[in-house]
């Protein structure tokens, strides 16, 4: 668990640094990316607020490269 944890930690460290240079989609992509790895850690802890949080990202995120894609 611990590795699936620090795994989507540097997935969303990566991504922050990449949506910092303006590179888009990629940024949002490997963001939503760390999301959903986080979104799984929380679920195998049962962790409610983790899990809320997680999912309202994932969902935030996956409407905005949807947005995105048809701008």
């Amino acid at each position: 668990m611990n590795k699936i944890k620090w795994l989507a930690t540097a997935v969303l460290i990566t991504g922050t640094v990449i949506n910092n240079l303006h590179i888009y989609p990629l940024g949002a992509i490997i963001m939503s990316m760390g999301g959903v790895l986080w979104l799984i850690a929380a679920c195998y802890m049962r962790d409610k607020p983790l899990i809320v949080t997680n999912v309202a990202l994932c969902i935030l995120g996956i409407t905005a490269l949807v947005i995105g894609v048809y701008r």
